[in-house]
């Protein structure tokens, strides 16, 4: 797998208060590779230096999800982000920390609109997650508490089909064997996109 998000979940740390823990453990997985990381007690000001100091800048609001910008290390990155609709887990009301959901754009790694999402606990290892939208479903490749998509390849299709859908399904089993299903509303995400195409050009 290449070199997946680290900037753009770290800065997404420093947006929502309680996800510093996720953008840090998901900052020390990424630096490791196959390593898994030790979980990380929320430290706001750890992730804001581990984004270079950075500070994201909301440049559109459109329904669920926001559009943001940030320059950490002088490289322009752009994510527009989300947090599900709804969330479940089997057994019910288990324990988590908040799922979100990144759509990322980095033009200095020419990474166009790559999917991610913050599943909020420590997947099982080996275990199969999936995203299902407009009707398709997509195997998600799990490292710690992130998901990505496991063909490359069929990433642009699955964007497409997030532009055109209502919503989206994320369903994943956590390493004690909780089930969760996350669904997340695409309300506004082609006009977020849109605008960070616009935005996040060299």
């Amino acid at each position: 797998m290449p070199v997946r998000q680290i900037v753009t979940s770290l800065i997404a740390g420093t947006l929502v208060c309680g996800l510093s823990s996720v953008a840090l453990a998901q900052a020390k997985k990424d630096a490791a590779k196959s390593t898994p990381a030790p979980a990380a007690k929320p430290a706001p000001s750890a992730a804001a230096a581990a984004a270079g100091g950075a500070e994201p800048t909301l440049i559109g609001q459109f329904g669920t999800w926001g559009a943001y910008t940030a320059t950490p290390n002088g490289k322009k990155v752009c994510f527009a982000l989300a947090k599900p609709s709804s969330s479940k887990t089997n057994p019910p009301n288990r324990p988590r920390d908040p799922a979100y959901a990144f759509v990322s754009t980095r033009p200095s790694e020419k990474v166009v609109n790559e999917v991610s999402i913050m599943i909020g606990y420590a997947l099982k290892p080996g275990s199969e997650s999936t995203l299902e939208v407009g009707g398709g479903s997509y195997a998600m490749y799990t490292q710690g508490d992130g998901l990505w998509i496991k063909n490359a390849a069929e990433e642009e299709r699955m964007v497409d089909a997030m532009r055109k859908s209502a919503e989206v399904t994320v369903k994943g089993v956590s390493a004690k064997g909780t089930e969760t299903t996350d669904t997340f509303s695409l309300k506004g995400l082609s006009q977020a996109l849109d605008r960070l195409s616009q935005d996040c050009r060299r």
